[in-house]
């Protein structure tokens, strides 16, 4: 009886899993061209003081006519690779917040080849080539000239990101849904669901954003022919940041994150739901 028990229980959790990533492509192939307008304004004007002022329009502009609507999915392969790692564990802050730190270790390589590709388009638009033709050519090309830690750059701020993310999210989302649903605001359904999402993106913004910057710029930034990088670690890059841009520029992207995360909660939680009813499984 036991024994049954315990390989419901593995059952239970493998189809959770396999909930939360397919519910995470599914937000990622919606909210997509939003993080790769984030990159790029957050990667605008790095370390140039006399950079001129850009928008979220300009950027789309820019993009739409070097690359076209294809574009706006440049670098979406390894932003789905890396939702295969997704881990799941229960929706409290601290938990949540280790939950994404071990993700986000796991799936580090394929985030910094998200950046990168996302970061190529800039390129595109400065009248430069692009450095990689595709998520393969960057895994190769990244491992044969910075070796395969070069894989795991930015880990260190990618990692305090993830784990500011999901505290914000998973704790936020849990607790604004017992709470609508606590005071009768709305059923345990899609009004529910939506209303905890858009806090839980939120909340995540405003806890992230300077980390999310950070993280940004060390993934991008490749070694010279000398093998120098512009920033020599996570604290050397804010330092920098805040001398040059100031300390406003901790949250660049602001907006567009928390366009890109608010649709991103809303998709993902509202599919996660739906997967988890279809699926029989219990909620947090």
């Amino acid at each position: 009886m036991k024994a049954q028990e315990v390989n419901d229980g593995r059952r239970a959790h493998t189809a959770k899993l396999a909930v939360t990533a397919m519910s995470a492509m599914a937000a990622e192939n919606v909210t997509f061209p939003i993080d790769l307008i984030k990159t790029r304004l957050q990667l605008h004007g790095e370390s140039l003081v006399s950079s001129r002022r850009t928008s979220a329009v300009r950027v789309v502009s820019e993009i739409l006519r070097n690359d076209g609507v294809l574009g706006l999915y440049k670098g979406l392969s390894p932003a789905l690779i890396r939702h295969i790692f997704t881990l799941q564990f229960e929706s409290k802050a601290i938990i949540g917040g280790i939950s994404g730190v071990i993700a986000q270790v796991v799936a580090s390589p394929a985030d910094l080849v998200k950046v990168r590709m996302q970061a190529d388009s800039r390129m595109v638009s400065q009248g430069l080539q692009p450095r990689y033709c595709g998520p393969f050519d960057a895994f190769n090309k990244i491992i044969r000239t910075e070796g395969v830690r070069g894989l795991w750059k930015g880990v260190l701020p990618n990692i305090q990101r993830a784990f500011l993310v999901n505290m914000g999210e998973l704790a936020c989302y849990d607790h604004a849904k017992r709470f609508v649903i606590d005071n009768s605001i709305a059923n345990d359904n899609i009004y529910a669901h939506t209303l905890s999402s858009i806090m839980s993106g939120l909340s995540a913004t405003a806890l992230s954003c300077p980390a999310d910057v950070i993280k940004t710029r060390m993934m991008n930034q490749a070694a010279d022919n000398q093998g120098n990088c512009k920033y020599k670690n996570s604290y050397d890059c804010l330092v920098k940041t805040i001398r040059v841009e100031g300390l406003k520029a901790l949250w660049k992207g602001f907006f567009p994150t928390w366009a890109r995360l608010g649709p991103w909660q809303f998709v993902f939680w509202v599919s996660y739901e739906k997967f988890r009813q279809i699926a029989g499984l219990s909620s947090f």
